[in-house]
C-alpha cells in the first residue's frame, strides 16, 4: 500500500517528532490534539527543533521549508480519518488510547492503517476496540524522534502480512531502522531500559548513591550517553511507572515492582523535564539533583 497521508493523534513532544519526521520526509500530516493550546502551540515547538536539527546539520533549510509546508493542524479526531495510516500517540493510558480509535472507527477509510506508538500496552487489546485488527499494529516511535534511529514494530495476534510489510517499508522511507517485537508487556527496549532504571532508582533510595554519583557511575563506567536517572527525567516518571506496571502486572514476577521512590516521585507530580522537577530540578541554568 502506498502510504502518502499520516494522521497523528497527540502534539506532546512524540506526536510533534513523529509529525516532523513525517513532514520531512515529503508526506502530508495532519496532526490533531485535544488540548487547543497543544495543538494550537505545536508548529512553533515543530519550527524551534527543526531549527535545531539545521544547527546539528541533520537537515537543511529546505527540509525544515518542507516539514512546516506538509504539517497542518486539524481542529477535530474525525478529520485524520481520511489519512492512509494513523499513528496514536496520545498519553499512556489505555483506557484513554481505547477511547480514541473506538472514536475514529465510524469515520476511517476501509484502507486505513491503525498503529499506536505505546511503549508497553498490548498491541492486540488496542486492537480489538476497532473494526480492523488485521490493519492494526504497534510502531514504536523512540524520543526524541528526529534524532533516534530505531521504530520497535509489534504485530498484534491478528495483523496481516500487508500491513506488517507496509509499515517497515515505510520506516526504510523516514530513514529509520527497524526491529521486530512479539507482543509482550514493553516489548523490546523497554522490557531491558526499564528494570535498570528501576534499580537505578532502587540504589537512590535504599542509599547506594546519589542521583550524581548513579548517573556519572553509569555514563563514565559503562559509557551510556546520559545516567538511567537523567534518562528517567528526559522520558517522564509516569511513563516510566507505566512501563513497569505494564511489566510487573502482565508477566506477574515482583523484579518488575516499581520503586516506591519512583511512585511517590509520579504522586507529587515530579514527572522530570516536562513537569520541571524529577531526580533533578529543571527551574535554574543547570539541572540541580533533588536528592
Amino acid at each position: 500500500m502506498d502510504i502518502k497521508t499520516v494522521g497523528v493523534i497527540g502534539a506532546g513532544p512524540m506526536g510533534n517528532g513523529i509529525a516532523q519526521v513525517f513532514g520531512v520526509a515529503g508526506f502530508t500530516v495532519l496532526l490533531f490534539d485535544n488540548n487547543v493550546d497543544v495543538l494550537a502551540s505545536a508548529p512553533d515547538r515543530i519550527a524551534k527543533s527543526l531549527d535545531q536539527g539545521i544547527h546539528a546539520g541533520a537537515i537543511s533549510e529546505a527540509d525544515k521549508v518542507r516539514a512546516l509546508q506538509n504539517v497542518s493542524t486539524v481542529n477535530t479526531l474525525a478529520d485524520t480519518a481520511v489519512s492512509d495510516l494513523i499513528i496514536e500517540a496520545a498519553t499512556e493510558d489505555e483506557a484513554i488510547k481505547g477511547q480514541i480509535f473506538r472514536a475514529l472507527v465510524p469515520s476511517l477509510a476501509p484502507h486505513t492503517i491503525l498503529t499506536s506508538t505505546t511503549s508497553a500496552v498490548s498491541i492486540t487489546r488496542l486492537a480489538s476496540r476497532t473494526d480492523r485488527p488485521e490493519r492494526f499494529m504497534g510502531m514504536h516511535f523512540m524520543k526524541p524522534v528526529p534524532v533516534m534511529r530505531l521504530v520497535e514494530l509489534i504485530r498484534g495476534i491478528a495483523t496481516d502480512e500487508e500491513t506488517f510489510k507496509t509499515i517497515e517499508l515505510l520506516c526504510e522511507k523516514l530513514g529509520k531502522a527497524t526491529s521486530v517485537s512479539e507482543d509482550f508487556p514493553a516489548f523490546i527496549v523497554n522490557r531491558i531500559l526499564m528494570p535498570m532504571i528501576n534499580e537505578a532508582i532502587y540504589a537512590v533510595y535504599e542509599g547506594v548513591g546519589t542521583v550524581l554519583n548513579v548517573d556519572k557511575s553509569l555514563k563514565l563506567g559503562a559509557n551510556h550517553p546520559m545516567g538511567p536517572l537523567e534518562l528517567a527525567d528526559f522520558i517522564g516518571l509516569d511513563i516510566v511507572l507505566a512501563n513497569l506496571n505494564a511489566l510487573h502486572n502482565g508477566l506477574a514476577d515482583n523484579k518488575y515492582r516499581a520503586c516506591p521512590l519512583l511512585v511517590k516521585y509520579v504522586e507529587a507530580e515530579w514527572l522530570g523535564r516536562k513537569s520541571g522537577r524529577g531526580f533533578y530540578d529543571y527551574s535554574g541554568d543547570v539541572p540541580v539533583p533533588t536528592r
